[in-house]
């Protein structure tokens, strides 16, 4: 069975996006959906549901992007290493 990167999406509050994707990326991202739903035994009702776990799971894993954050951490923004 293949490993994907995100485990079963939690169940949040909804949040409107409002994204223009070319037609491959949303393909791939039906077809992630599909595979996902099979993995996890959780079906995937809304594909569009999986855009920001992929974003975090992109960003955690981003060495560069956290050393940065690290280094020049935005006013009044606390980075999650920092916060409660």
């Amino acid at each position: 069975m293949t490993k994907l990167k995100l485990g079963p999406i939690a169940d949040d509050k909804p949040v409107k996006v409002i994204l223009e994707l070319p037609a491959s990326v949303h393909r791939d991202l039906l077809t992630y959906a599909e595979l996902l739903g099979r993995t996890t035994a959780q079906p995937i009702p809304d594909p569009s549901k999986l855009i920001v776990p992929m974003i975090q799971k992109f960003m955690s894993s981003d060495r560069a992007f956290a050393k940065a954050r690290r280094d020049h951490p935005r006013s009044g923004v606390p980075s999650p290493e920092r916060s409660g």
